[in-house]
């Protein structure tokens, strides 16, 4: 069970920015987190990886965001972020924060849960 609340989206126009903040809610006892991150569902489109950090701290970016998104995460508030600068129309799209780890009931690896999606507008 990892419950994940996300915040921060809205409307923003092109070259504005915009911090998204996902936090995760689960029992230690239950669930070991591996990485999170960020997917983005724009309209008549397929989910698509924005951004994703390890727990070690590696990220990962698509290539249409690098240098423009930035993605952190403070472990022990099992809190992930995404700034976003520079936005574009482009970038319109729910983003769906997720989570990866080990479900320790039943030794299940590379378990994978999603946030019910912020909504991001880019438009002037």
């Amino acid at each position: 069970q990892v419950q994940l609340v996300e915040s921060g989206g809205g409307l923003v126009q092109p070259g504005g920015s915009l911090r998204l903040s996902c936090t995760a809610s689960y029992s230690r006892s239950m669930f070991s987190i591996s990485a999170m991150g960020w997917y983005r569902q724009a309209p008549g489109k397929q989910r698509d990886l924005v951004a994703r950090i390890s727990r070690g701290g590696s990220t990962n970016y698509v290539d249409s965001v690098q240098g423009r998104f930035t993605i952190s995460s403070e472990t022990a508030k099992n809190t992930v972020y995404l700034q976003m600068n520079s936005v574009k129309p482009e970038d319109t799209a729910v983003y769906y924060c997720y989570v990866k780890g080990a479900r320790l009931t039943d030794f299940s690896f590379n378990v994978e849960f999603w946030g019910q999606g912020t909504q991001v507008t880019v438009s002037s």
